[in-house]
């Protein structure tokens, strides 16, 4: 086919045609300079705050783990001096457990200057100058390094036997470098991420780059300012986005050496999507220019009275004003296009208020996953799309195939909105099976049971539509006249279409509503197989969550918090799967030991959640649980409105449900002396305005 391009010859045809041009140009053009220059900038901002994130993460781990081989230090050193046999066999992992061992050996220095090997062996143990010797024995934890090239540096700890009574008597402990640098494994790294480890003198003690490490001067001055910063370098002819971070140990480690991780991320990692978004812009750009270009020459092509008089008709179907008509009087086709362009605008006016109200009860039954309120959207609205006298939506129990409720909506006066229980039977059942689709039901027919309730509403004929899915009948809409309408078939395919949308709403909200039953189900299964561990407990979490529930309500909170509450509260003693039974049934008091272990179960609780994503606002009530308002409480011995609030209404409610239950090492309190304990402790162990909600809830039990 070959275009005529005569019509350009015309100067307005030309404006026109350069006009199309340079509206397309023009903004292509702008957005092509922001889009470039703005790119590779927010690329780069990403890459350092995912640099920062990481390297404070991993900055924070070196010193926990640390924090960890001390704790073994101490346990050690306190076991030693029980003289109890089971001095180190907890921190030796045997070979073949799959986990790397924290020391390559242990060595007890006495007062003397003798030494005595615990475990493993320790070559050539480094002496202890006057000074670390005396900072150990004053009670705090030395750590002494041994730098050796090739990533071979020695790392050691040294703990005071007994602080407490002067002995001279010193632990010392070589580390396994490997546990210390876990986190900086290349098997652990983000993407395309390198990390080194630098000690004082910038000797590399850890590194993922292949030595030299050539950091600018402005770099290093930075890290010897040991302030948190970010800098670009150049390793091996790549260039690197870095971020520094000083690694800062506990106060209670004294630690001569100052040292500083660096992590980097290339910069052609970096801008690497700036490559393909250039070439898809590049594309579109040209794509759109080829597309103006294109209807710019019909246009002008067409640029007559009768078109201009049809293009200000799309104009105003583009407003949305479908009763607009467009009048001409050629007679000729440009008439013809007249009459149709009318015919269409009319039928496009009841189209798109009927797909607009389809597609807003569409986002409105999908966007919730709740039947009743799919239900309720539904009978509201259906009337909108389809002008009838009546409407029922009929749900299928999902627990029985043959028994559902029948919801009916307003009529046309804005009466009425019931609900109904009616049962379907197999033949009616079947009749449904054979017309999937649509069905026409007049009353002087054997009319369904479902139907009755439109039909004492004076209802003579129906228009029902099955909802089926994969386990079978979900429910049924009926659309209810007085006399039979004249349908158009395209009435029909949008009634089908809304039932669709309905039916894949009722399969989501029956999906989440078996997700939500499941869920419980299991929490309270795992809570009964925690509380089973003891059969002191027995019931325990149930009933402390049903308490804490309540006392939840009467402060407020919404149902979110109310659902993390009750996670929480059926899970909240799952660290006690971690305690020996013969500590959660002593009958008489716990030693030292066996109380600092029982208080671990909060910790080990929110250890064993910590996995579990969906759970971040659980960990904290069942870490906190046992955290007292004034602070006394463990394990962090928070205090006030440091405490989660869910912790704060659980103590409480776990608390009152653990007194008025038997112990074995006491009987339980009645009902008055349990109040009593937890009015007298508003302030102290509990939060004032958590026990005065307690109070109320106990009020209004005693009333029942």
């Amino acid at each position: 086919m070959k275009l005529e391009l005569t019509f350009l010859r015309s100067k307005v045809a030309q404006r026109i045609f350069f006009l199309f041009i340079s509206c397309a140009l023009l903004p292509i053009a702008i957005l092509a300079v922001i889009s470039l220059t703005w790119v590779p900038k927010e690329l780069q901002k990403q890459s350092r705050e995912r640099i920062h994130q990481t390297s404070k993460s991993m900055s924070q781990d070196i010193p926990q783990r640390f924090w960890l081989l001390n704790d073994d230090m101490r346990v050690v050193a306190s076991n030693l001096k029980a003289g109890s046999s089971q001095t180190y066999y907890f921190i030796h992992q045997e070979p073949d457990s799959g986990r790397e061992p924290r020391f390559r050996g242990l060595l007890l220095i006495s007062e003397d200057g003798t030494s005595r090997h615990l475990f493993g062996h320790i070559s050539n143990p480094p002496a202890l100058p006057l000074e670390t010797k005396k900072i150990i024995l004053e009670g705090k934890t030395a750590i002494i390094t041994e730098y050796r090239k090739n990533y071979q540096t020695r790392i050691f700890m040294a703990v005071a036997l007994d602080p407490e009574l002067q002995s001279q008597d010193v632990l010392l402990a070589e580390i396994n470098p490997e546990f210390i640098w876990f986190s900086v494994k290349e098997a652990y790294l983000p993407a395309r991420t390198q990390v080194c480890i630098l000690d004082k003198s910038n000797n590399i003690l850890r590194s993922t780059l292949l030595p030299p490490l050539p950091f600018s001067d402005k770099a290093q001055r930075q890290m010897e300012e040991r302030q948190a910063s970010q800098f670009e370098w150049t390793h091996r002819g790549k260039d690197y986005l870095a971020g520094f971070r000083p690694i800062i140990m506990p106060a209670y480690i004294f630690f001569s050496e100052d040292w500083k991780l660096v992590l980097s991320e290339p910069k052609t990692a970096v801008l690497r999507p700036i490559k393909g978004f250039r070439l898809i812009f590049s594309l579109v750009a040209l794509s759109a220019l080829w597309f103006v270009l294109f209807l710019s020459v019909i246009q002008i092509r067409r640029s007559m009275v009768p078109l201009e008089r049809l293009k200000e008709g799309t104009k105003h179907l583009a407003n949305r004003e479908f009763d607009s008509r467009v009048v001409v009087t050629s007679n000729d086709e440009f008439e013809e296009v007249a009459e149709s362009f009318n015919s269409m605008a009319s039928q496009l006016g009841k189209q798109f208020k009927a797909l607009v109200t389809i597609g807003e009860i569409d986002r409105a039954i999908l966007s919730v996953l709740d039947t009743e309120k799919i239900v309720n959207t539904l009978v509201a609205r259906v009337r909108e799309v389809f002008p009838c006298k009546s409407t029922s939506i009929t749900v299928v129990d999902p627990g029985s195939s043959d028994t559902a409720q029948t919801y009916i909506g307003e009529d046309q006066n804005g009466k009425e909105k019931l609900v109904e229980t009616v049962q379907i039977t197999t033949e009616e059942m079947q009749t449904l099976r054979e017309n999937p689709e649509t069905q026409w039901i007049t009353l002087d027919e054997n009319l369904p049971q479902y139907l009755a309730p439109l039909a004492k509403r004076g209802i003579k004929s129906f228009l029902v539509l099955p909802l089926f899915l994969k386990k079978g009948l979900a429910g049924i809409i009926a659309l209810g006249y007085v006399k039979q309408p004249k349908f158009p078939q395209e009435d029909l395919d949008n009634a089908r279409r809304l039932a669709n949308q309905v039916a894949v709403a009722f399969s989501n909200a029956r999906l989440i509503e078996e997700l939500n039953e499941l869920n419980w189900g299991t929490l309270r299964a795992l809570a009964r197989a925690i509380d089973a561990k003891s059969s002191w407990t027995a019931g325990h979490s149930e009933r402390s969550t049903k308490l804490a529930i309540k006392i939840g309500r009467g402060m407020r909170l919404d149902q979110d918090e109310l659902d993390d509450l009750r996670r929480a509260g059926l899970l909240h003693d799952i660290g006690k799967l971690g305690i020996p039974p013969e500590i959660l049934d002593k009958a008489g008091n716990l030693t030292v030991e066996e109380k600092e272990l029982m208080h671990k179960h909060t910790s080990l609780g929110a250890r064993i959640l910590e996995p579990i994503a969906a759970y971040s606002e659980v960990i904290p009530i069942v870490l906190q649980h046992h955290e007292f308002y004034d602070g006394t409480g463990y394990p962090n011995g928070l205090m006030g409105e440091s405490i989660n609030p869910g912790a704060r209404i659980f103590i409480v409610a776990d608390t009152y449900d653990a007194l008025i239950s038997d112990r074995p090492y006491r009987k339980a309190l009645d009902h008055k002396s349990a109040i009593k304990y937890i009015k007298e402790g508003a302030g102290s162990r509990f939060d004032p305005k958590v026990v005065d909600a307690f109070l109320k809830v106990m009020a209004k039990e005693k009333k029942k």
